[in-house]
């Protein structure tokens, strides 16, 4: 198993918007085949950053993803009406990705908004 953190920053006034767009997308992750889960979360510190957590049976799950015709749609949209910089990745994995999880899910049981932490770069070229 494998986690990938993406992380995302919104052009101001765009929130409401991407949350919009990324609840459809969950939705066509989760008919990919490898995909096991999926959670935004918003940086309490940078109001307009955000974490996408994805958890995939294996990196070439994740690989099928990022290479589909709907995740280039998607990160087409985003690129012409969200986002205000470029997204970066990071692939986790092992008892790494269980650790990274855990602690983001410890941290949304807190309050409503898990921290962003870390920024990473994409080993597919996205980030």
């Amino acid at each position: 198993m494998i986690t990938v953190g993406m992380n995302y920053k919104i052009v101001p006034g765009k929130d409401e918007e991407f949350t919009k767009v990324f609840t459809k997308v969950i939705g066509i992750m989760e008919g990919m085949d490898g995909h096991t889960e999926t959670h935004l979360y918003r940086d309490v510190f940078a109001e307009h950053d955000y974490l996408i957590v994805s958890e995939w049976t294996d990196e070439g799950a994740f690989e099928g993803f990022i290479h589909s015709d709907q995740f280039k749609n998607v990160a087409n949209w985003g690129k012409e009406n969200v986002l205000r910089d470029r997204p970066t990745h990071e692939v986790y994995g092992g008892q790494q990705a269980v650790a990274a999880v855990a602690a983001m899910r410890s941290e949304s049981d807190d309050s409503d908004n898990a921290s962003a932490a870390g920024e990473g770069k994409c080993p597919f070229g996205h980030g």
